[in-house]
């Protein structure tokens, strides 16, 4: 499967697919969504409420690559479990592959 990533201006856009109120933080892996599209699921403990769990996921990425909660922005899905992200960052797509590398290891 390809990757849930690609370039974009200044730096790289990731497709997730978020479940809120999980047990632990964790990347589950990498699948297909309604279109055939490849997302990034990832389990929050963070609750749907109030924004939290939008706050939590812009901090579990920025910290897992290493960049400001600033450089990183949802760019569509605010109220949805399937989300957009910008990451903004000259080596964005470097940063996404080795993260997620870490995370098939069962690592991150």
């Amino acid at each position: 499967m390809s990757p849930p990533y690609a370039a974009i201006p200044g730096g790289a856009r990731l497709a997730v697919r978020l479940t809120p109120r999980a047990h632990h933080d964790k990347v589950e892996g990498i699948a297909p969504d309604a279109q055939g599209r490849p997302v990034l699921l990832l389990k929050l403990t963070a609750p749907p409420v109030e924004g939290a769990a939008n706050a939590a996921l812009i901090a579990y990425v920025a910290k897992s690559l290493g960049l400001p909660k600033s450089a990183v922005v949802i760019a569509a899905g605010d109220t949805s479990r399937q989300k957009s992200l910008r990451i903004q960052a000259p080596d964005a797509l470097e940063r996404l592959e080795r993260w997620l590398a870490v995370a098939a290891e069962g690592r991150a």
